[in-house]
């Protein structure tokens, strides 16, 4: 009896698109291309869940959709394989990292391949593969040898006219004065325009992992892996000067396809504000009156000197306000700031700083904290001496490490004045209503005695107040000019001017760990072995530099990481002179920074890509993944694509045209009674229910996030094994749309499985020996009128889904299509080839397999998709509401081509329209077509 057979039929079409390399794309087409790309996957242990194939089986769909539309779709599918995670393993294993990441690579591809999606194979490549490290560390030494040439103007594609591009490190204008010196000064002098460079910055330090971590990876001053201790270090790192580029980040959003959310969340990581630089006086306050006459006749310095303190500010307008000022703990100025008095206090604080992370300290988690210095800073508008604190909520690599607070303009501010008693004063009079909702009665007058009383801080706009000086005044002028007037006598002055300022900082890329690109950098040795402070590039045609075979690769706890002990690798000598190769690696993020140009020409071995293959298929037409990378991964591809932009290496200003971000995939925990957590490969589902396999007995689930410690993940092979790779794929996109947080069924994907045994029993005779058709139903006969009608809806409806990605409604039409044709006697075979063709994007298999029964003899994968005839699609009839007076009272039915007059009688004859208007004067009746009906009386 021919049933529907999951594997075996499965296994039967992945082993021929495998063989017939169905799915290649072609360099060279007269096609129209397409290119559609996964986010791809980290190869860890534990494989794919149901969580993962969501995207990939959105991409696959919409991939064969288009193959049958006529595009040349390139989809191809890699590994990032390098990062911690593999490491940490392979250290608590024993196994070296390379032997498990291809172990987990083989099980990732397996599973892959088992949901037939249709990859281009033949492109496949990971992160750790030794010619994929070659043309990294390319991208590296090409950063290396690029500067950004702020000044200079050029115009886009597109034909704008831009400033600010990335130029050649050979082309950077160097002073006289530097050449006088001798070559080190020249190339130390180029080393500070370097996009990538080297700078003392502070990190979290984890000694017991022996590496930086990421913000993201501290919780309450310790590790997320491992909860060990990690501490603020400032630390010579590699560093990519990403902040250049912040400009261009955020300009060229606007052209892109992307969700606004995400754009968003781009926009606010760069964070671009506009304010002043200010300078504060920290010398004697006798010297004051002679630093402000110097400054008005020097002008602003582009460095502050050790006399003064800068700070960036958004609000200038409110510098008559600032009562205290507050460093960041790691500030240089501190310990000339600080007194004997205060010295133990303060040292003792900074050493608890230096163990919370940046991002606890910017979230301000906990009671406000902070640390009189006992020195004092001179405001440059008034003269006045106020306090310098130090304090865990101002970040050195923020600005400038140090604020001007102004307590009666943010809250943040006020808060911290209130716990240490610092004076509050108002400098911005708020609207009337303002002051009502702080105290009734409460006016601008009175408003400045009893500010450090009133429940928050005015942060808004409004007229300046008890801000002059004998030079300037900003008395009763609005907020915004305000701002103009003050950063005027602040430039003319010499203690301030106008700047543009960015959350954004420059990218941290080293890492002191084994399992990561190795940086291509020679560090010169003086005669005694010393490094010279002098650095190299290794030559391009020693790429790529290998990570050292090493047994014992664990951390070492010192900020030469492991490669620091591989001694002999270390160690080079080139043209006479001695170097030490550099032992920090590269972050997981550099390998997954390029990869989608490599996909364009992954076998070429003279360059990272052709120059023609780039431009066929640049640039990313279809981005899937989750919105967990919507800032960092996007981000920095976004940024090193610019930079090959700017060097003419790619002909695209943006990698990823269109993005998409799957929704979350929500799992049910199951419990026995007793609370006991039971994996899914010990369950049994049966009508809706499910049941312990050994004990049976039934289980009470709750639907959770999918984590290891709840026991719900779903392995993705426990459906495939169950119900095959067509349900599987095809629930995925059903659960709803492609964007929504959706929770994961195992009686859902039940409901697949029927569905596709009923597509199944439509068209195959399972009465009959052998595999062949139904032939008392499906037959050669032409389609009746409403067997047409359903038929070409279908294909206009399921098509828009298709080009929309929603894909759960297009598959709910294909379920009507089934049970309207299930019903017929007679099921024309050109109606069971289009609903074939319909359902083979998202399920594949079955398709191939109907397609061979219905008596075609090559696969589908290239079939034209069916087109629908505009004729069956109009509806003959169409309701209408009537409406009386604009509120709809009734509806009526009337022949799609009907005439004003014809409608218009037949809404005056309706029952119910007749019982709201007799009696009344009929003034008017507005027909609008197709649309509705407006009776008006009076």
């Amino acid at each position: 009896m021919p049933v529907y057979d999951p594997r075996a039929l499965e296994a039967k079409w992945q082993e021929y698109w495998e063989r017939h390399k169905t799915f290649s794309a072609e360099d060279k087409s007269s096609k129209p291309k397409l290119y559609v790309l996964d986010m791809f996957p980290y190869p860890s242990g534990e494989g794919l869940h149901v969580g993962h194939p969501e995207g990939y089986s959105a991409t696959d769909m919409y991939c064969r959709f288009q193959r049958m539309r006529g595009y040349n779709v390139l989809h191809p599918m890699g590994y990032d394989a390098f990062g911690l995670p593999a490491e940490q393993y392979a250290i608590e294993t024993g196994t070296h990292p390379q032997v498990t990441t291809e172990r987990n690579i083989a099980n990732i591809r397996r599973q892959i391949k088992q949901l037939g999606f249709s990859y281009d194979w033949d492109r496949e490549f990971a992160t750790t593969d030794p010619d994929y490290v070659r043309w990294t560390q390319w991208i590296f030494l090409l950063l290396f040898d690029t500067w950004f040439d702020s000044e200079f103007e050029w115009v886009d594609p597109a034909g704008r006219k831009r400033k600010g591009k990335g130029r050649p490190i050979s082309e950077l204008p160097i002073p006289q004065s530097i050449r006088s010196q001798g070559e080190a000064a020249l190339r130390l002098y180029q080393d500070s325009f370097r996009l990538a460079y080297q700078a003392e910055s502070p990190v979290n330090w984890c000694p017991a992992l022996g590496t930086v971590l990421a913000d993201e990876e501290v919780i309450d001053g310790r590790s997320e892996r491992g909860n060990h201790p990690v501490q603020r270090i400032p630390l010579r790192q590699w560093m990519l000067r990403i902040t250049v580029y912040a400009d261009r980040l955020l300009e060229d959003l606007d052209i892109l396809d992307w969700p606004e959310p995400i754009k968003e969340m781009q926009r606010n990581w760069v964070g671009r504000s506009e304010g002043a630089e200010v300078d504060f006086f920290i010398g004697e306050s006798a010297s004051f009156d002679s630093w402000i006459s110097s400054r008005k006749k020097s002008g602003f310095p582009e460095e502050p000197g050790p006399e003064a303190i800068r700070v960036y500010t958004t609000r200038p307008d409110t510098l008559f306000g600032a009562t205290y000022m507050v460093l960041a703990p790691e500030h240089p100025q501190v310990d000339r700031l600080t007194t004997d008095e205060h010295r133990a206090e303060v040292d003792d604080y900074r050493q608890r700083v230096a163990r919370t992370s940046e991002e606890d300290r910017i979230a301000g988690r906990g009671e406000k904290s902070g640390m009189f210095t006992g020195g004092y800073a001179t405001n440059p508008v008034n003269g006045e001496r106020i306090p310098v604190w130090i304090a865990d909520y101002v970040l050195i690599s923020y600005g400038t490490g140090a604020i001007m607070a102004v307590p009666g303009h943010d809250q943040r501010d006020l808060e911290f004045a209130r716990k240490f008693r610092i004076p509050v004063r108002a400098v911005v009079a708020p609207a009337a209503e303002w002051l009502e909702r702080m105290q009734p009665g409460l006016n601008v007058e009175t408003y400045a005695r009893v500010i450090a009383e009133l429940p928050e801080a005015f942060a808004g706009d409004g007229l300046g107040m008890q801000s002059s000086n004998a030079e300037v005044s900003l008395d009763g002028i609005p907020t915004t000019q305000a701002k103009g007037r003050i950063t005027s006598w602040l430039l003319k002055s010499g203690i301030g001017r106008g700047a543009v300022k960015y959350k954004l900082r420059d990218w941290l890329f080293s890492r002191q760990r084994y399992w990561g690109e190795p940086i291509p950098i020679l560090h010169e040795l003086d005669p005694d072995g010393k490094p010279s402070g002098l650095t190299r590039a290794v030559g391009l045609d020693e790429l790529p530099v290998l990570l050292p075979e090493m047994e014992d690769f664990k951390p070492t706890g010192r900020p030469d990481g492991p490669l620091g002990k591989a001694t002999e690798w270390i160690r080079v000598r080139r043209d006479g002179r001695d170097f030490a190769r550099e032992t920090n690696t590269m972050p997981q993020w550099a390998g997954s920074c390029w990869y989608y140009l490599r996909f364009c020409d992954p076998r070429n071995e003279k360059e990272p890509w052709s120059p023609e293959k780039e431009r066929y298929w640049m640039p990313v037409d279809l981005y899937v993944g989750g919105a967990e990378h919507a800032v960092l991964h996007l981000l920095y591809s976004r940024f090193w694509h610019k930079v090959l932009f700017d060097r003419g290496y790619v002909s695209t200003m943006e990698p990823f045209q269109k993005l998409v971000n799957q929704g979350m995939i929500l799992s049910v925990t199951y419990r026995t009674s007793e609370g006991r957590i039971v994996p899914y490969r010990q369950i049994r589902f049966e009508e809706g229910k499910a049941f312990h396999a050994e004990t049976d007995e039934e289980l009470a689930g709750e639907t959770e996030k999918m984590s290891k410690s709840r026991g719900n993940v779903i392995p993705v092979d426990v459906p495939i094994e169950r119900y095959g790779s067509d349900t599987t794929r095809l629930y995925e996109m059903f659960m709803g749309p492609l964007e929504s947080t959706k929770p994961w069924s195992m009686q859902g994907v039940e409901g697949i499985s029927r569905f596709l045994n009923r597509a199944w029993r439509m068209i195959v005779d399972e009465s009959a020996d052998a595999l062949q058709l139904n032939p008392k139903v499906v037959k050669g006969a032409d389609p009746t009128e409403e067997q047409n009608r359903v038929l070409h809806k279908t294909i206009k409806a399921v098509t828009q889904d298709m080009e929309t990605l929603s894909f759960n409604t297009a598959i709910s039409r294909l379920m009507e299509f089934v049970n309207y044709f299930t019903g017929q006697d007679s099921r024309p075979l050109s109606c069971m080839n289009s609903f074939v063709l319909m359902l083979a994007p998202m399920a594949p298999h079955i398709c191939e397999e109907l397609w061979q029964i219905l008596g075609h003899s090559e696969s589908l994968t290239y079939e034209s998709w069916p087109v629908f005839d505009p004729k069956y699609v109009e509806e003959s009839t169409v309701e209408l509401p009537v409406q009386i007076n604009g509120k709809v009272r009734g509806r009526i039915t009337v022949p799609a081509n009907a005439g004003q007059e014809d409608v218009k009688q037949a809404a005056l004859a309706d029952s119910k329209v007749q019982r709201y208007i007799e009696g009344a004067s009929i003034r008017k009746v507005i027909v609008v077509p197709r649309k509705l009906v407006n009776i008006v009386v009076g």
